[in-house]
C-alpha cells in the first residue's frame, strides 16, 4: 500500500509517499514569513499553506513516480486550526477524486511512530520522548493505539522555552537552531541555571528555567551570549535526559526513541546515546514536522482496517491517548 501523507499543522507544508519499502518521497516547504514576527502567525501560516500545498503534493508524487497513491492520510490535529484545515481539506478532496481510502492522523502519533521508519526499528514496547515547540511529552508505546502518557510539561514546552529565550537574547526565530549553534561556542558550566523537577511524578517544567535566564540577562555582570545559550541548553537537556532514564527505570522498558523538532538538537542527540538505553534517533529531517511520519502512521492505521469519512473535522486539540 502506497500512501500519500499531508502535513500542515504549523508552518511546514509537507507531502510524502510511504510504502512497505519505506519512504518513497518526502517534500517539505518551511515558511520563512514568520521570522520578522518572532513566532508563527496562524493566519499567515494558513494562507501560505494554500499557496504551496498543491505544488508540494505534486512534487511528492513525481518523486515517488506515481500518478496516484493507494490511499491518502493527513494530519487532522492537533495544531493551528486554520493551518490543519488546508492539508486536511486537500487530502480529503484528493482521496474523493481518486476514489481511494482516506485516514485522519494525529500529529503527535505521527511523531511517536516515526522511529518505526528507521532500520532497525524499535520493538514494542518503547519509550517515545516527543519534544517540540508545542509539546513535551514522554509516552510508553505498547502497540498501535496503545499509548500511555508517563510525563508531560506542566507549563512551557521545551521548544517554546528555546524560542522565548532566543527572543530575550534577540537571536531571531526559530530559537532552537540558533541557540544550538551558539551553544557550541560557549561554556555550559558558565551559568548555574536550575533544573526544575516535580516533587512527585516525572512531569516537566520549563517556566522557572526561562525566568532564571531572564533574570540573569538583566544582570550587569551577565555571561556572554554563547555561555548563556550553552548553559540554558545544558539545563534543558539535563531535564529531558533525567526523565527518560527515570521512566526506563520505573517501567523496565529499555528501548527508547526521541522525536519532534527539539530532537534535532545536537546536544540532546549526543546525550541520549550515553544513557545506557537502546536508542532510536531519527534523522533530523524526520524530527521536525514532515509528512513521511504522517503517511507512515496513516499506512499503519489503514492496514489495521481504519477508514475515515469525508466529514472528518480538523481538531486544534486531540489527545493522542483518545
Amino acid at each position: 500500500m502506497r500512501v500519500l501523507g499531508l502535513e500542515s499543522s504549523c508552518d511546514e507544508t509537507a507531502a510524502a509517499v510511504v510504502s512497505g519499502e519505506g519512504v518513497l518521497s518526502d517534500v517539505v516547504h518551511t515558511q520563512a514569513i514568520h521570522g520578522e514576527y518572532g513566532g508563527v502567525v496562524p493566519e499567515l501560516a494558513a494562507r501560505a499553506h494554500t499557496e504551496k500545498v498543491v505544488s508540494v503534493v505534486r512534487a511528492a508524487l513525481d518523486r515517488a513516480g506515481l500518478e496516484k497513491p493507494d490511499a491518502v492520510a493527513a494530519t487532522a490535529g492537533p495544531g493551528l486550526i486554520g493551518a490543519v484545515l488546508v492539508g486536511l481539506s486537500c487530502a480529503k478532496a484528493l482521496a474523493s477524486a481518486w476514489n481511494v481510502p482516506f485516514v485522519a492522523v494525529n500529529h503527535l502519533e505521527g511523531h511517536m511512530l516515526s522511529p518505526l521508519l528507521e532500520d532497525p526499528a524499535p520493538p514494542w514496547p518503547y519509550l517515545a520522548l516527543v519534544v517540540s515547540g508545542g509539546h513535551t511529552t514522554l509516552y510508553l508505546c505498547e502497540g498501535l493505539g496503545q499509548t500511555r502518557i508517563l510525563a508531560e510539561t506542566v507549563d512551557d514546552a521545551a521548544g517554546e522555552a528555546f524560542d522565548k529565550v532566543a527572543r530575550m537574547m534577540k537571536l531571531g526565530y526559530p530559537g532552537g537552531p540558533v541557540i544550538d549553534r551558539l551553544a557550541a561556542e560557549g561554556n555550559p558550566d558558565a551559568v548555574s541555571f536550575p533544573r526544575p523537577r516535580m516533587r512527585t511524578g516525572l512531569d516537566f517544567s520549563f517556566s522557572g528555567l526561562k525566568t532564571a535566564v531572564r533574570q540573569h540577562l538583566q544582570r550587569a555582570d551577565r555571561a556572554c551570549d554563547a555561555d548563556v545559550a550553552a548553559s540554558f541548553q545544558r539545563a534543558v537537556v539535563d531535564c529531558l535526559a533525567d526523565r527518560l532514564v527515570r521512566a526506563a527505570d520505573q517501567t523496565g522498558v529499555r528501548h527508547a526513541a526521541i522525536a519532534g523538532g527539539v530532537a534535532a538538537n545536537s546536544e540532546l542527540r549526543e546525550r541520549v546515546q550515553s544513557l545506557g538505553l537502546d536508542l532510536t534517533i531519527p534523522p533530523r529531517s524526520r524530527c521536525t514536522d514532515n509528512a513521511a511520519m504522517i503517511a507512515h502512521a496513516g499506512r499503519l492505521r489503514l492496514l489495521a482496517g481504519q477508514r475515515d469519512s469525508m466529514q472528518t473535522r480538523a481538531r486544534p486539540s486531540w489527545p493522542v491517548t483518545e
